[in-house]
């Protein structure tokens, strides 16, 4: 069992940057691939960001490519997601989630995922 909190998440204006962090219980961090994913209400759930169980590879949708980096420390059992050039229609609620993983892969879809965060909001405006 692996409990994740979320943290990090504010009001920004546009154009500025915020670090969520998403702190892991459990012995066994580094065996699991991380991954974020945002909500709005009434859409569904979106894929953010994913690393893999050494940080050795990390994948992004386009529409936060070159803006967000993922990280994790597996020393602290914390993964990170520094998110730059911020946008009104980054907008949402913020959700971490872990899957236990045999090897070094990332995941993007919501349902391979076993573990998830309660979220933290983050809200973009001037």
């Amino acid at each position: 069992q692996v409990q994740l909190a979320e943290s990090g998440g504010g009001l920004v204006q546009p154009g500025g940057s915020l670090r969520l962090s998403c702190a892991a219980s459990g012995r066994t961090f580094s065996t699991y691939t991380m991954g974020w994913f945002r909500q709005v209400p009434g859409k569904e759930r979106e894929f953010v960001a994913s690393i893999s169980r050494n940080g050795g590879i990390t994948y992004y949708p386009d529409s936060v490519k070159g803006r967000f980096t993922i990280s994790r420390d597996n020393g602290k059992n914390t993964v990170y997601l520094q998110m730059n050039s911020l946008k009104p229609e980054d907008t949402a609620v913020y959700f971490c989630a872990a899957r236990w993983v045999a090897g070094a892969t990332i995941l993007i879809n919501q349902d391979d995922y076993a573990y998830w965060g309660q979220g933290t909001q983050v809200t973009v405006s001037s």
